[in-house]
This record gives C-alpha cells, sequence and structure tokens, in this order.
C-alpha cells in the first residue's frame, strides 16, 4: 500500500507465494481497479489464502480490486491464540521466533508506487509471503496440540466483517 488509509492511498502491490517457496510479485497500477486473474485465485473456494494481518490486506483487495478473498487463515490471529506467553506477534518476531529466521523490514517504508521496484523491495516483498506457509504448518501444530484450532478457524471466518467495519471507519470495535 503507498500508506494505511484505505480511502485516501492505493494499493500498489500483491504478493503470492506457495508451498515451493515460489514468489510472484503482482504491481497494480494507478488508476487499475479490477484484476480478473488474481480475483479468480483469490476467490478460489477450495484454497485456504495466508496472510498475516489478514485483516487489513482483504479490506484493501476488496476496496481497490473487488475482490472477496476466502478461506483464509491468518499468522497473526493464529499466533495471538498460540502464543498466549508473548506480545509480539509481528511478522518479524513471528519468524524469529517460530521458524528461526530473520527479516530485514528496511523497505516497509518506501515508494512502493514506482513504476518500477527496486532489487531491494522485491526482497523485501518476496520476504513477507515466502515464509507463511512454514508458520502455518507451526502455529497449526501448536494450536491443534492446545485444542485451539477451531477457535482460529472461528476468528479468520470473521475477518472479513472485520475487514469491512474497518473500511467504514469502525476499525476501534473490537480493540481492546
Amino acid at each position: 500500500m503507498m500508506g494505511l488509509n484505505i480511502h485516501r492511498d492505493r494499493l500498489c502491490l500483491v504478493q503470492l507465494g506457495d508451498e515451493d517457496r515460489n514468489v510472484t510479485l503482482v504491481q497494480i497500477e494507478q488508476g487499475q481497479k479490477e484484476a480478473p486473474n488474481l480475483k479468480k485465485l483469490l476467490e478460489a473456494a477450495q484454497l485456504t489464502k495466508l496472510f498475516h494481518y489478514a485483516r487489513t490486506d482483504i479490506a484493501w483487495l476488496k476496496e481497490w480490486l473487488g475482490i472477496i478473498v476466502a478461506p483464509v487463515f491468518c499468522t497473526k490471529i493464529a499466533s495471538k491464540i498460540a502464543r498466549t506467553y508473548s506480545d509480539k506477534h509481528g511478522l518479524k518476531d513471528l519468524c524469529k521466533e517460530v521458524i528461526g529466521k530473520e527479516l530485514n523490514k528496511n523497505q516497509q517504508s518506501s515508494d512502493w508506487g514506482a513504476s518500477i521496484i527496486n532489487d531491494n523491495q522485491k526482497q523485501y516483498a518476496a520476504n513477507d509471503v515466502l515464509h507463511l506457509h512454514e508458520l502455518h504448518k507451526k502455529l497449526s501444530l501448536m494450536l491443534e496440540r492446545e485444542g485451539k484450532i477451531d477457535y482460529l478457524k472461528k476468528c479468520c471466518d470473521f475477518v472479513a466483517v472485520l475487514a469491512d467495519l474497518d473500511s467504514m471507519g469502525y476499525s476501534g470495535v473490537l480493540e481492546h
């Protein structure tokens, strides 16, 4: 995203990663309002889509490209349910603790709206999805072990509702 305001800032890039660690970066052009192939993939009911902080990504995909993403698995929600011993649920901390991978977040605040993204941005963007499958497996095991996988499923099913509320300006509804 170009910024954090869904109604002002535009969606610039969508990162996709698969279990074989292949990553595809899809640039969203200024004014682009549709992405039919991306829509088909992200709306496929037989495929669970993995996100870290799905709430935000789902809202932005719906607002900017009209995509309704489901079903989803959110590693941030999974972390909050499985890792109650920690208050660090960001992707960088999660990768470091759960799978032993260090993430470089230096490009997080860079110009994602440029027509050409540089190699450092590409690496940063790839790293944001590269480890989601491994996190999914490890967090799922933790949740199964603790008997909490059903809570995660219910929360992930509810993410789209939260995303809609956020985009309507009700972002603090479930905050504590």
